[in-house]
């Protein structure tokens, strides 16, 4: 198999505990552990300088390669194709049901590899590294597995492949099914193929339980499907955090220093996730994120940061790993993210926002109470304190700050949903209090964020410039869809801000100049932004033509390239697939459609 250039033609496999990425040859070239901010001991999508990083089944005489999901689940098919009439098959999958009343969900990555095909020969290439790639760790082996000391935790590989072959990268005639389990040093205490093929019929049927539980559109089914499944592997289910995206350092254009790591949790992003997935009906990942909030905040004089360690770690500090070049060579590699130490207002309301579906939900077991209101009305409180102070905003800018529409919107929120909260349990008082709150931020929102001279909200009081988190005024209720000032905004952004069928976020220099691709979640707020002013037709035409723009898996990064497409930034990102959840339930039509 000849080595090709990286992209982001890549598939998630995981577990809720663990998350991997598998190029469409079916190489693993990422994966974190023992959790998802941890040391990738597959690192060779950012190219370590040592060889290795990746597990890759090599055929010979390789040709060429097909891979799909099994129907509704997280486990991926590849099949390779040698150019002698061979066909190997690989199934990959992270076991996850439900046993003895909870998740089994180890770090384990499973495979299962199977002749289709004449007599292909193989070679298995099992190359862990650790330290971030700067070295390879130790191993020892027994009579039928490999142990790799990484940093963290010791992973064993079990297999029923001749361990010379694998342990020596061997190759060998592929006459039968193999099974390999790469988890946690433990002792199997079944037939390896037995717990394997077990493994995988018990994970597929978890997938096809949960997706079944969804309440989906009629139209773009799989779509939607797969980008709940994806939003759904990016929870961290020990604690309930949900990082942004699986990677770290995928740049946002070719050269850029625009270079960040997503591992973490941002408050804001996992918000628009927990929103989401609401809509779907798969309220418990917003039950397992609520429990994340409530015990970052426990004991906490309430100043929230815009992001934090998915173990509830305050610091991540940044720097920079010289031990791996980067995607496509494409340095630096960052670990950690200075965002920690930004002071994003915004969060206050994306945390209520987040938390308010948990008192009016009837289907949850633990509905919000009285006592949870009391716990989050301080953040209500510290949110009217800081609406009109300026602050880096939603895009994270570190040279400058302004007071930020968006986040003065957003702490609107707050204080209107805690009148809401209060509504219903009856707190005349607290509902009066948190409405006269919630007006005096609006009438001043109004006032300052309108720009009477250009005839549209701007990103900032007192401000001229567009931003695409402005096409989120009305989806907040903040102002009617179409209120004449809402659709002037809309029509605003798509002439300045619109390309072609994509949307930059801004188009004003930061501190790192001028943005070069466009922001996908942006692209689904305009969508949904062109359904609710009355452009449908618009709207759906332009969601259809975006759809063709994600990967061969159904999968989305942060970033498409205006002029060819092409995917940037981490991987897969939350935000583009709960834009395009949203989106989706907006223009589908409705299922008496289909009766």
């Amino acid at each position: 198999m000849t080595p090709t250039t990286p992209n982001l033609d890549l598939g998630l496999i995981g577990n809720c505990s663990f998350g991997a990425l598998v190029d469409a040859c079916g190489r693993v070239v990422w994966g974190c552990v023992p959790t998802f901010d941890g040391d990738p001991a597959f690192c060779a999508l950012l190219q370590p300088h040592i060889d290795g990083g990746d597990w890759t089944l090599e055929l010979e005489d390789f040709d060429h390669a097909e891979q799909h999901y099994v129907s509704n689940t997280a486990v991926l098919r590849t099949v390779l194709f040698d150019r002698r009439g061979g066909a190997v098959e690989l199934i990959d999958f992270a076991p996850r049901w439900r046993q003895l009343g909870r998740f089994y969900r180890p770090v384990m990555l499973l495979r299962r590899v199977r002749p289709l095909a004449g007599s292909p020969r193989v070679r298995v290439r099992l190359r862990p590294l650790c330290d971030w790639g700067a070295r390879v760790p130790e191993r020892t082996w027994g009579s039928n597995h490999l142990r790799f000391l990484l940093p963290g935790m010791t992973w064993r590989l079990t297999c029923d492949a001749p361990l010379r072959m694998v342990r020596d990268e061997l190759p060998f005639l592929l006459d039968r099914d193999l099974h390999f389990i790469l988890g946690p040093d433990e002792t199997l205490t079944q037939p390896i193929d037995v717990f394997v093929r077990g493994a995988e019929q018990q994970t597929v049927h978890y997938w096809r339980e949960w997706v079944r539980s969804l309440s989906i559109p009629l139209e773009w089914q799989d779509a939607v499907i797969r980008s709940a499944i994806t939003l759904k592997l990016c929870q961290y289910e020990d604690t309930g955090a949900i990082v942004a995206a699986m990677t770290t350092s995928i740049p946002e254009a070719p050269h850029t220093v625009r270079n960040w790591d997503y591992r973490y949790c941002w408050l804001r992003d996992s918000a628009f996730v927990v929103r989401a997935l609401n809509r779907l009906g798969a309220t418990r990942t917003m039950e397992e994120y609520i429990r994340y909030i409530t015990n970052l905040v426990a004991g906490e004089d309430r100043e929230l940061q815009p992001v934090y360690g998915i173990c509830f770690e305050p610091t991540l500090a940044e720097d920079e790993v010289h031990s791996l070049a980067g995607y496509r060579g494409m340095g630096p590699v960052r670990r950690g993210n200075l965002a920690w130490l930004q002071k994003q207002h915004d969060v206050y309301g994306s945390v209520v926002l987040a938390s308010t579906q948990l008192f009016f939900d009837q289907r949850l077991e633990n509905c919000g109470d009285v006592a949870m209101f009391q716990r989050l009305e301080p953040l209500g409180e510290r949110a009217f304190a800081l609406y009109d102070q300026p602050d880096a905003g939603l895009w994270e800018l570190r040279g400058r700050a302004h007071v930020h529409t968006y986040s003065s919107v957003m702490c609107w929120a707050a204080c209107d949903r805690l009148a809401r909260i209060a509504l219903r349990f009856g707190l005349q008082d607290r509902v009066a209090y948190w409405r006269d709150r919630a007006a005096i931020i609006r009438e001043r929102v109004l006032r300052e964020a309108w720009n009477e001279a250009h005839g549209h909200f701007a990103d900032a009081f007192g401000g001229e410039r567009l931003d695409a988190s402005l096409l989120l005024l009305a989806d907040l209720g903040f102002i009617a869809a179409d209120d004449p000032r809402f659709i002037a905004t809309v029509e605003a952004i798509g002439r300045d801000l619109r390309r072609g069928d994509a949307l930059f976020r801004y188009i004003a220099a930061d501190d790192f100049g001028m943005p070069e691709t466009s922001f996908t979640i942006c692209t689904f707020w305009y969508i949904d932004a062109l359904a609710a002013i009355g452009r449908r037709d618009e709207a759906r035409g332009m969601f259809e033509r975006l759809l063709t723009r994600r990967n061969h898996l159904g999968l989305l990064s942060e970033d498409l390239a205006f002029d060819n497409g092409e995917a940037w930034g981490n991987f897969p990102q939350t935000y583009s697939h709960v834009g395009l959840i949203i989106a989706a339930m907006r223009l589908s039509r409705p299922w008496q459609d289909a009766t």
